[in-house]
């Protein structure tokens, strides 16, 4: 138990998907794990454990923005030895041959964040993904016939971005897509030697300004709840 997990460590798989909505998390325990008991729910951030085909699984919220990920992340590397963590989340699409509901798998993300600036100091570090992982997802990809892209990311610290001008240097540098948590797993798992990967859905678009209304959201993210599974045991 830790200050924001209430589990024993027992209830905590070395897999972990982590969803930043707790209520997706509850939503893609329910529907991929084989009796998915509740594990924690300080907070409201709620996570489960359960079997995917003889596998143990937990599925964790993370909640929204690096700064909330890293408490998490730091909690169940170092107080429950979690291995393997691969983020599950939604997307921005940021260049015009990404499409609403397309699957984005994260080689490696920027960040302007300052979290690494007193580690790094002058260093720009690069997180980057487990290149096993990768390899599974996207040949669990390609098996499924999703429509996927891997490459970089960008990781925002802000939801509401006026940065428009650094907007057209990512794409003109082919930045697949934004979101706000990748950028940090990846540091967190390089520091303490666990594999981590980010399997995205894109759920809006910064160009065409389309959006997947939230009635649909639950459904076309399943793909990537289902590719995630299948990569970490592959």
């Amino acid at each position: 138990m830790t200050i924001h997990i209430g589990a024993k460590k027992e209830d905590i798989a070395e897999t972990v998907l982590l969803p930043g909505d707790p209520y997706r998390a509850k939503w893609a325990a329910e529907t991929f794990l084989e009796k998915p008991k509740l594990i924690n729910e300080v907070r409201g951030m709620l996570g489960y454990t359960g079997d995917w085909k003889g596998n143990r699984v937990t599925i964790h919220g993370s909640g929204m923005g690096m700064p909330s990920l890293s408490i998490y992340v730091n909690e169940l590397i170092k107080d429950y030895d979690a291995q393997t963590l691969i983020r599950i989340g939604s997307c921005g699409g940021m260049v015009e041959k990404v499409g609403i509901r397309d699957i984005i798998i994260a080689m490696s993300a920027s960040s302007m964040s300052s979290m690494n600036k007193p580690i790094f100091k002058d260093l720009n570090f690069a997180p980057t993904a487990n290149w096993d992982l990768l390899n599974s997802a996207a040949k669990a990809a390609e098996k499924r016939n999703s429509n996927v892209h891997i490459g970089n990311i960008f990781s925002s610290d802000v939801f509401y971005s006026e940065h428009s001008e650094i907007d057209e240097e990512m794409r003109r540098h082919n930045v697949l897509a934004v979101e706000m948590e990748a950028a940090e797993l990846y540091t967190l798992a390089a520091r303490y030697g666990r594999k981590a990967l980010a399997v995205l859905t894109v759920s809006d678009h910064l160009i065409t300004h389309e959006a997947l209304p939230s009635e649909e959201r639950e459904q076309s993210f399943g793909e990537m709840v289902e590719i995630a599974l299948e990569a970490a045991f592959k």
